[in-house]
């Protein structure tokens, strides 16, 4: 099922990511609410984070990585600390709601 960004619709696969990346602050706010997301400051900085090394890289980390340099600039993350966020997946999760195409990376995902 597309997303609809102010009256744009946006293409994504069936498991909801988005099929060519989008950086507007509307999507991002779309797909977190289909996600069931209430969107804090904090998200935001994992949002970001995550669309720098899209563009950066032209993909997202793996969890290991991503929980590694997001402590580099928030020193208490942890695990939970991102489950919490990111209920079904920080590496996921995450990477949908920033409007990223979907990761694959080791183990198929």
């Amino acid at each position: 099922m597309p997303y609809i960004v102010n009256d744009v619709t946006l293409e994504c696969d069936e498991e909801g990511y988005l099929l060519e990346p989008n950086y507007e602050d509307d999507t991002v706010a779309v797909i977190a609410a289909a996600e069931n997301v209430s969107l804090t400051p904090t998200h935001w900085l994992i949002i970001q984070y995550l669309r720098d090394m899209f563009r950066e890289e032209g993909k997202t980390p793996n969890f290991r990585n991503m929980l590694k340099d997001i402590q580099e600039f928030m020193p208490e993350a942890d695990s939970k600390f991102l489950y919490d966020l990111f209920p079904t997946g920080p590496a996921k999760q995450a990477v949908k709601i920033a409007g990223l195409p979907k990761p694959f990376g080791k183990g198929g995902y």
